[in-house]
């Protein structure tokens, strides 16, 4: 599995993690591509190699004319929806970023989501950070990013509506469930774009960089240069080191309340066929009294963003909820066992704490069944009886290694895993209303706002 880990010893800002994302190899040709899609006029990005406390890093610059605009959360949904440039996921990438700093925002002035002004966050700089943030960590073709604790800083910073202790009121809402590392340093080491693209993009928190083996770091800088320590975010990318008993599944859901049975019944079908390794529907109820049914599915990480194309494009679906999660499974192999009415196939489970169990694969229940004409659960009693009589198997080939487990061709792993875990992704977006100090980018102040929006059917 291909994972991320953001080190963020010096905090986190939007320029720095666009600058590691391409320093870590994503094309800068592509962000540039999708920043121009955004027709901001006299906007343009340029990356060029700097040194902060001795160390080389990529940094962002950002040239655009004066602007004063101060923008409503729908007017960042009108920039981002003319971006022909942009995927779907990247597009929804964005928004989900914006809408925890509106969510964050509306809660510490009392206002709503809709009402909510964006002042820093509003302004371009932060709306180009945001979008090649979505864009890049698209790119970079991940099945996890984790972090570690970022740094707040201390002190006061400037923001719209006053001098602000650090972390301003916004940031401090985004940082909600978000580990924090202590580093007495008087700058705004963790800003609020930085702090919406840990909770967005960021599945879990570690101390240390996780079991992996690296590929590539990238180094973003900060445009201030801080001379107690490097101002650099470090973006490690590589091949996490698997556990035998343990991986990662995606968790796909999506609301539906306006198509057929039939539609739903093929879409799992075509699901199925694409590899998935579980899928699922269960009755709910939506606004305005509707029964609908909630659409899930579990899958590898790696097949998730082709997977939920063919959601968005089979279903109409306007969002789709997405969820890593760690599963805890038994090695498994298979076997045969010789019964009175033939040759039943099987698995076999086992673990280095657990007792192997023997579980007869229906297919083949079914064709012994059908030619011998008896029963199934006989044929199933049978298979089970002929494992125990024979012994089961030795510890040593319990442990021996399983053959590798065929994908299809488009890597997916036909295994069914039938715990159905149906935890509901119903998180709120936290928005932040706060300057970013990561040196100010063309001595603008960001003022990081966010609204609780209801997200969209589905979302």
């Amino acid at each position: 599995m291909r994972v991320a880990y953001l080190d963020c010893a010096s905090g986190i800002s939007g320029d720095m993690t666009v600058a590691a994302l391409v320093d870590a190899g994503v094309d800068p040709l592509a962000l540039e591509t999708a920043i121009d899609s955004l027709r901001l006029p006299g906007v343009r990005i340029e990356f060029e190699t700097v040194m902060r406390g001795g160390f080389r890093a990529q940094h962002l610059k950002i040239h655009h004319p004066p602007q004063h605009a101060h923008r409503h959360l729908s007017d960042i949904h009108e920039i981002l929806d003319r971006a022909d440039e942009l995927t779907i996921r990247q597009r929804l990438l964005a928004k989900r970023i914006f809408h925890e700093i509106a969510v964050a925002e509306a809660h510490v002035h009392g206002s709503t989501v809709d009402e909510i002004h964006f002042h820093e966050v509003g302004a371009v700089d932060s709306i180009v950070d945001i979008t090649a943030t979505a864009v890049g960590f698209d790119l970079l073709g991940v099945d996890e990013v984790l972090s570690s604790p970022t740094p707040t800083g201390r002190g006061d910073v400037m923001i719209a509506h006053g001098r602000c202790r650090i972390p301003t009121p916004g940031t401090a809402e985004l940082l909600k469930g978000i580990p924090l590392a202590q580093e007495d340093l008087p700058y705004e080491l963790t800003t609020p774009t930085g702090a919406a693209i840990l909770r967005v993009m960021v599945n879990r928190f570690s101390l240390a960089v996780p079991e992996m083996v690296i590929e590539k770091v990238g180094h973003g800088a900060g445009t201030r240069d801080m001379p107690e320590r490097a101002n650099i975010l470090r973006l490690f990318v590589g091949e996490a080191i698997a556990d035998p008993e343990s991986d990662t599944v995606l968790l796909m859901e999506t609301n539906l309340d306006d198509i057929s049975g039939e539609v739903v019944g093929y879409v799992r079908e075509k699901l199925l066929a694409e590899g998935v390794h579980d899928v699922w529907t269960t009755p709910i109820d939506m606004k305005k009294n509707r029964p609908g049914m909630l659409l899930s599915l579990l899958c590898h990480p790696a097949d998730g963003p082709r997977l939920e194309n063919l959601l968005f494009t089979e279903t109409g679906t306007l969002g789709v909820r997405r969820q890593l999660l760690r599963r805890s499974k038994r090695a498994r192999k298979p076997v045969t066992v010789q019964t009175v009415f033939g040759s039943v196939e099987g698995k076999l489970g086992y673990g280095s704490q657990l007792t192997p169990n023997f579980s007869p694969e229906f297919e083949s229940c079914k064709a012994v069944a059908e030619a011998s004409g008896r029963p199934l659960r006989e044929i199933y009693r049978a298979a089970e009886a002929a494992f125990m009589t024979s012994g089961g198997v030795s510890p040593e080939e319990v442990h021996a290694p399983a053959a590798p487990a065929k994908r299809p061709a488009h890597s997916h792993d036909h295994s069914h895993d039938h715990s159905h875990d149906h935890s509901h992704d119903h998180s709120h977006d936290h928005s932040h209303d706060r300057s970013h100090d990561h040196g100010s980018k063309q001595g603008h102040s960001h003022d990081h706002s966010h609204d609780h929006d209801r997200p969209p059917r589905g979302e």
